[in-house]
């Protein structure tokens, strides 16, 4: 909880940003709002969420946005614990929970609050799958979570198909895989009707399926690399470094404990996960499968894994301070890039910041043009100056009470918004 209080309070100047103004823009008040998809990704809790705090705190602060995000990203770092340790005992289970909580190379999903969506997802998944090994007379409370879990996002897919695989490889327990079915006709029926359409987000640029196919398998190898690099705060080509080795460390403990169930689940989330991830977005380039926001799924996955193996590591006697200081120096480095990426989006925001002051100054200059957007790159999602101004009536102007930005992205914004040859 320190370490979320902390991020709050370095994160207490950040405002709302890219994707997240298509949530706020929208005027659509009736109930089937919620069920459009947001990039293809179902978000009807994340779209409540948003409309409960703009109905109530609006737009004049972002700490009780990142506050929601931080709770349950804490409640991820609690719930993985609680998974290694019934698994792999309390070291391996607190080393886990650390290496989540402070997971540098995932800051998309710690640092922007919009990524409710992923965190969500990846809390009712990991809390199925929880109460599947722990609780298993309690298969409706699964259920419920996994539902929760594609509501969120579409991440609660693979979660989904973690616990139908390690149900299925359980004889004794397949005849519980009916509690999953009603999850997957509603989740089609819902992509038969809203879902296919994609909804608002990055436009994606063409790409034909065969190009996509022969671009998958890059991209899925550089994505489960990355997210093992990511667990210590690294990325990039060291992540396939460290693929074989850490695949050899699984391989000797599946030698001398058959892997189980649950591990053999979560082999097929993760590779699920890269695969589906890389037919729909690797027309952006394989280097995309290790942006933040996939890298911090990716990890758990890792841990997960890793974790079965790890609990063969002598952590008695002499062993044990030198495991606890390897844990720490990774949980050091991935803090360090966390820290690195939270100056970085403060220097961002500076910039977000600098748009909206523009469009505040030109509201009333009859030169604006209404139909205009302020910056294609930070705010793809804000196209007509005249809905931005809408958005600000209703829940209030998030730059109010800022001290001017006047740098060479404020003017540039202005110029954006100003029709062309105008005074």
């Amino acid at each position: 909880m320190t370490v979320c209080a902390v991020l709050l309070w370095a994160t207490r100047g950040y405002t709302f940003y890219f994707d997240e103004w298509t949530f706020i823009l929208t005027t659509d008040s009736s109930w089937t709002y919620y069920l459009q998809p947001h990039n293809e990704h179902p978000a009807m809790i994340p779209r409540l969420i948003y409309t409960a705090l703009l109905n109530t705190v609006g737009l004049r602060t972002y700490v009780p946005y990142m506050a929601v995000l931080l709770a349950v990203h804490a409640t991820n770092v609690v719930l993985l614990f609680e998974l290694v340790r019934r698994r792999a005992g309390d070291f391996v289970g607190i080393a886990a929970a650390l290496f989540l909580l402070v997971l540098g190379a995932g800051w998309e999903n710690v640092l922007w609050a919009f990524q409710i969506g992923f965190v969500g997802s990846v809390a009712c998944g990991l809390g199925a799958l929880l109460v599947i090994d722990a609780r298993p007379d309690r298969m409706w409370l699964a259920m419920v979570l996994l539902f929760a879990s594609l509501m969120f996002s579409g991440i609660g897919l693979f979660f989904w198909g973690a616990a139908a695989v390690s149900i299925a490889l359980m004889r004794a327990r397949r005849r519980q895989l009916v509690w999953l079915m009603p999850i997957a006709l509603v989740f089609t029926a819902w992509y038969i009707v809203y879902g296919h359409a994609g909804g608002p987000g990055t436009a994606a640029p063409p790409q034909s399926f065969a190009d996509r196919l022969a671009t998958l398998p890059l991209y899925v190898v550089w994505g489960v690399s990355a997210s093992l690099a990511g667990l210590i705060g690294e990325g990039g080509e060291l992540g396939l470094v460290l693929l074989l080795p850490a695949l050899a460390v699984i391989g000797l403990g599946w030698r001398r404990r058959r892997p189980d169930a649950f591990a053999l689940g979560i082999v097929a989330a993760m590779i699920a996960f890269y695969l589906v991830l890389g037919f729909n977005r690797a027309q952006f380039g394989y280097q995309q499968s290790g942006a933040g926001r996939y890298v911090y799924e990716g990890a758990i996955f890792w841990l997960l894994l890793l974790a079965y193996a790890a609990r063969g590591l002598p952590w008695r006697g002499t062993w044990r301070p030198a495991l606890v200081a390897c844990a720490f120096l990774v949980c050091f480095s991935s803090a360090a890039t966390l820290y690195t990426f939270v100056i970085a989006k403060s220097v961002l925001m500076t910039r977000q910041a600098a748009d909206m002051q523009a469009l505040a100054v030109e509201r009333t200059d009859p030169c604006l043009n209404p139909g205009a957007a302020v910056d294609p790159l930070v705010m793809p999602a804000v196209t007509s100056a005249r809905a931005y101004y809408g958005a600000i009536d209703r829940y209030g102007d998030p730059v109010a009470g800022v001290a001017p930005i006047r740098d060479a992205d404020f003017q540039r914004a202005v110029a954006n918004l100003r029709k062309p040859g105008c005074g």
